[in-house]
């Protein structure tokens, strides 16, 4: 079914972006939209413009088509109603009850879990624990990205407690950490779904080996942990009263929300980190109750969808103008690329298209000094997203902002209108895409919208791939075979033999 209507929209016309804003004055209107997270006149929002993108009526007519053929109502409810949506794991994908929003009994459960994980927070703030300055956390993957992503975007100034966020197995990286944290005020958060992650566990014992030989009598009495296996942290040393649970339905790259989000609490205080939350439920709300290209993140989706398959572009580049926003293309990587790079649908059967691009990104105004050359002049189609904050986040002078902004602006004007030349090597083609998502400010209401639109966002294209996007199975292999490596039995390759043989491993 779904074929034809692809096929359909292979058959389309594809104008360039200058004769879609000439052909339509109403482009403007029906592309940039504004999210409000208020309704009244002066609440904070955001600006969603895709009118530098391809899409036009009728590709945007079939696609509504195509979602609705790839019955893009009936997964989404099975999203918030706690349904399997997660059919190789047999698992619901609950992220949103985190938020609030979505099954009664799941959104109970997580509502007593966050106000466990205020409470202690809160006595964490109060001295409870001793003064605690210092905070390393121990994660990886979503355990780590999405709190260093948070952090880093909203609480750079006047932290209440310094986090450290600790992912890589590299004993530098810890290290590090250890260079900035005084151990008679630090405490350790361990952050993993099954307490069983060995990057993660070997970073854990080693900060308690550096706490101890440091002169804390009792380090296990310093941790904190955040699983959905409570009794295995039990089991590891951690006092059942520091404890954070969260649910098994929440996967590890959407559990930010949940008490994976401790990190962020610490640092900015917990009512800070319940707008957070808010901001991303205005976003579930949005996304649950509006159909068609209305629909934001669905709107996204079909211009991914445009690109990837009726235009075949391989990558897909994010540009934070904002340098609070430097760690949200690594975010979007994991989010966007082990959600939906696969290879089959969720009937097993090979996709019969790519998948997921290639996400990657940087930060402006510094990547025009780098990787712009190529979105201009190279011979690679690559739409880009711009992502920038009306208000700065710093008090220097507003020239500063201001000539970022411009930038950012000109960039997605460039891309689009290139310029003529005699000089082969000073012509730009121009009509390269761009969309463009401007935030009032940066708060954590903005910013928890912000990422629950990209969560939605990589759901709808999973969805009009016909793809599940909560699996990763392909994280596994690698890391089964390390296994083997560490048991002793390598049995390998001649090339990986000889490697182990040169590091003197095995």
């Amino acid at each position: 079914m779904s074929e034809a209507v692809w096929n359909k929209l292979q058959g389309l016309d594809k104008p360039t972006l200058k004769q879609l804003f000439d052909a339509d004055c109403s482009r403007l209107d029906r592309l940039a939209t504004r999210f409000d997270l208020g309704e009244e006149e002066n609440s904070t929002g955001i600006l969603f413009d895709w009118s530098k993108s391809h899409l036009d009526a009728p590709h945007i007519a079939l696609f509504e088509e195509l979602a609705a053929e790839m019955d893009f109502a009936g997964r989404r409810s099975a999203l918030f109603d706690g349904g399997i949506v997660n059919p190789t794991e047999g698992r619901a994908a609950e992220h949103t009850a985190q938020r609030g929003i979505g099954k009664e009994d799941s959104v109970r459960t997580a509502a007593e879990n966050h106000h466990r994980m205020a409470a202690i927070v809160e006595a964490i703030h109060r001295g409870a624990m001793g003064e605690v300055k210092h905070l390393i956390h121990v994660g990886i993957g979503g355990s780590a990205l999405g709190p260093a992503l948070a952090i880093d975007a909203l609480a750079r100034e006047g932290a209440m407690v310094d986090v450290h966020v600790v992912s890589n197995i590299d004993g530098c990286a810890l290290e590090q950490a250890f260079a900035r944290c005084d151990p008679a005020t630090t405490m350790l958060a361990i952050a993993s779904k099954t307490f069983t992650t060995i990057e993660t566990m070997t970073n854990a014992d080693s900060v308690l080996i550096w706490l101890r030989e440091n002169g804390i009598e009792d380090p296990y009495g310093r941790v904190v942990a955040l699983t959905a296996a409570p009794e295995k942290a039990i089991e590891w040393g951690v006092d059942e009263t520091r404890i954070l649970p969260f649910s098994e339905s929440v996967g590890g790259r959407y559990s930010l929300w949940s008490s994976i989000g401790f990190p962020v609490a610490m640092a900015l205080g917990w009512p800070d980190f319940a707008e957070f939350l808010d901001g991303a439920a205005a976003m579930d709300l949005h996304f649950r109750d509006t159909d068609g290209a209305a629909n934001l993140p669905l709107r996204a989706a079909f211009a991914d969808q445009y690109y990837t398959r009726l235009r075949g572009c391989q990558t897909r580049a994010v540009f934070a103008y904002d340098e609070r926003l430097s760690l949200l293309p690594d975010y979007l990587q994991q989010l966007e690329m082990e959600s939906n790079g696969k290879s089959v649908k969720l009937d097993g059967s090979p996709v019969d298209g790519p998948t997921a691009p290639i996400t990657w990104g940087g930060v402006g105004t510094d990547a025009q000094h780098a990787v712009f050359q190529l979105l201009h002049q190279g011979t690679n189609l690559v739409p880009v997203d711009f992502i920038a904050s009306i208000a700065p986040g710093h008090d220097l002078a507003s020239d500063h902002h201001r000539i970022l902004l411009s930038n950012c602006f000109a960039q997605g004007a460039a891309l689009m209108a290139g310029k003529a030349s005699e000089d082969p090597a000073r012509v730009y083609p121009g009509d390269r895409p761009s969309a463009t998502i401007l935030v009032d400010d940066l708060t954590p209401a903005t910013f928890g919208a912000l990422i629950a639109f990209h969560e939605h966002r990589t759901f709808a294209n999973a969805v009009l791939m016909g793809i599940n996007p909560f699996d990763q199975f392909g994280v596994e292999l690698g890391k089964e075979i390390a296994k083997q490596i560490e048991q002793g039995e390598a049995h390998f390759d001649p090339s990986t033999m000889a490697l182990l043989s040169l590091a003197g491993i095995g």
